[in-house]
């Protein structure tokens, strides 16, 4: 596959922070999502401090649940510059990057869920970079980073997504695939064109792309951290400190 013409560079990012992670409580009652802590740092600073490292210059997140609670615990926060895109009701992940789209232009750009947490290679490539280098917009919509089922150790493990050994992501309706969709992804804009308004799914979206064989997934090389349950976060929390992290 050809991606000379390709830049690798990706200057923009979404974070979605929205949601009211209802299956966190009770940490989530006086936070949302991504502040919840790991080993004494929120989960969206360490994303935001990844996402600077990879060369992103603006993140744009969505806010609705203690939106105001996210917002004070990011001002001191000066690069990357901060955009806030306020939900007075809840759009679901396609809604609310649909209502953001204008702040892309027609430049691909990350998006990654307010929960996700990551390890990257101490010694080599990024997650992030794999993807940035991975990219070709002639050939993609949208690049799924996906999580191989035997890295997953701390947390439970979900079957989405197939790879196919051109790395097209074939999404596995009974959850018996190999790969686990970590929430991280690059995403061209015009998959957005004759999407809905108000709030539908960014599944929706994925789902078209896979279906015009515009639908793509890079393997990550360590481990990505499914945190659902007081449970989860526990184990992750515990790790994290042991490893000094």
């Amino acid at each position: 596959m050809n991606r000379a013409a390709d830049s690798k560079t990706f200057d923009k990012a979404f974070i979605l922070a929205a949601g009211k992670g209802t299956r966190l409580r009770p940490h989530t009652d006086t936070m949302p999502k991504p502040m919840v802590p790991v080993a004494g740092r929120s989960i969206v600073s360490r994303t935001i401090e990844k996402l600077h490292d990879a060369g992103v210059k603006e993140i744009v997140l969505n806010l609705h649940y203690l939106g105001d609670v996210l917002e004070d615990h990011l001002k001191e926060i000066e690069t990357p510059r901060l955009v806030f895109s306020r939900e007075d009701e809840l759009l679901d992940t396609g809604g609310g990057l649909k209502k953001a789209i204008r702040h892309f232009a027609n430049n691909p750009y990350f998006i990654i869920n307010g929960d996700a947490l990551w390890d990257d290679s101490e010694n080599g490539q990024g997650a992030l970079a794999r993807l940035a280098a991975f990219w070709n917009s002639e050939t993609m919509d949208i690049l799924l980073l996906l999580e191989p089922k035997d890295k997953m150790v701390l947390t439970a493990f979900s079957g989405d997504y197939h790879l196919a050994p051109d790395n097209h992501a074939l999404r596995a309706g009974n959850k018996d695939g190999d790969y686990m969709f970590t929430g991280i992804r690059i995403v061209h804009p015009r998959i957005f064109d004759a999407a809905p308004d108000g709030a539908f799914s960014f599944l929706q979206l994925m789902d078209k792309a896979q279906q015009q064989g515009r639908l793509y997934g890079v393997a990550h090389d360590r481990e990505w951290y499914h945190i659902s349950t007081p449970e989860d976060l526990e184990a992750v929390d515990a790790a994290f400190r042991k490893a000094g992290k």
